[in-house]
């Protein structure tokens, strides 16, 4: 024992106040107390680097894990599909015999259908957005807005059949027609468009807006010459992605009445319609496993259309950022 703590010892011995205070002050700042912290410092570290590589492990185990059954869905799809993928499946309506039918109904309704939803949608949310970030007021009106068109994202689709149905086909008296599918996935994708198009002119800093300003242009003119020029890429990354989702998307269809079985081309927005997912659908349901061939080549016909939307989405993001670096 040191010198200081045998002198703190006898005064605690001899009643001297606050003198243990003071020893155990003294005791923690001996060598030996300091070495027991740096050793309960690196076991405390040590249990921490472990505890690291375990969730490390486990999450790159479950995502090799996803890959993999991904790899397997897709190379089972391929097997089956792959073999009914010629012209005629193309060029020939759905069937009752297999080797006869095709997705060319489908097909020309999905691009109906996504035409215009593309088409009511795309002005209405970039409108919407410019207005709710450029030139509302901030206050309780805008704020309550922002939480609805939040909580609208994270609607189930089927909702949107089911306002569909009531709104569109029977409200309206559209029918079950093209343009009252193309009503409703509008609904569906319009709260996307809204929060990817506010994103991106919030992307654009206020030193664009400041510059126009300080030049002499109005508000108006500062946003539809510099701002929106600028956030373009990003809405139209958006955009992409809200129709990826909804060229997906079979339970408003279904809902509103979409037919499973067409024999024609529609040729005005009245006409009826169906669309890839319900075809595959309709195939899938059927007993006979050549039909189940045949759904397997639609999923292939509809991957390729999303991923080559995805890669357009990826490839005008890439682009922005070359010619845009804030």
């Amino acid at each position: 024992m040191t010198p200081a703590l045998n002198h703190q010892s006898a005064l605690v011995e001899a009643g001297v106040p606050d003198a243990g205070r003071t020893a155990d002050s003294a005791s923690a700042s001996s060598p030996l107390a300091g070495g027991s912290n740096a050793d309960a410092v690196r076991r405390r570290l040590i249990r921490r680097r472990r505890n690291g590589r375990i969730f490390e492990y486990a999450i790159t185990g479950s995502t090799m894990m996803c890959i993999a059954l991904l790899v397997i869905l897709l190379a089972a799809v391929c097997k089956d599909g792959l073999p009914w993928l010629d012209l005629q499946f193309f060029t020939s309506f759905p069937s009752r015999f297999a080797a006869k039918a095709g997705v060319k109904s489908a097909f020309w309704g999905s691009l109906w259908v996504m035409g215009m939803t593309a088409g009511i949608s795309i002005p209405v949310g970039v409108g919407a957005a410019i207005y709710l970030e450029e030139f509302a007021r901030k206050g309780r009106l805008s704020t309550i807005i922002d939480i609805n068109v939040s909580n609208l994202a994270g609607v189930p689709s089927i909702v949107y059949g089911l306002l569909g149905l009531a709104l569109f086909v029977r409200g309206l008296a559209l029918g079950r027609s093209v343009l009252a599918g193309a009503l409703t996935m509008s609904l569906l994708i319009l709260p996307i468009i809204i929060i990817a198009s506010r994103e991106a002119l919030r992307g654009v800093p206020q030193s664009v807006r400041h510059a126009a300003l300080a030049l002499g242009a109005t508000e108006l003119q500062a946003v539809r010459s510099h701002v929106l020029p600028a956030a373009l890429p990003g809405i139209l990354t958006g955009i992409i992605l809200a129709l990826s989702r909804a060229i997906g998307e079979t339970a408003p269809l279904i809902m509103i009445g979409a037919l499973t079985y067409v024999a024609f081309v529609p040729e005005s927005p009245m006409d009826g319609f169906t669309v890839l997912p319900i075809q595959v659908f309709n195939w899938a349901s059927r007993p006979q496993h050549e039909f189940h061939g045949l759904a397997a080549a639609g999923i292939i016909v509809l991957l390729a259309v999303l991923l080559t939307m995805n890669a357009a989405a990826v490839v005008i993001r890439h682009r922005a950022q070359r010619k845009y670096r804030w």
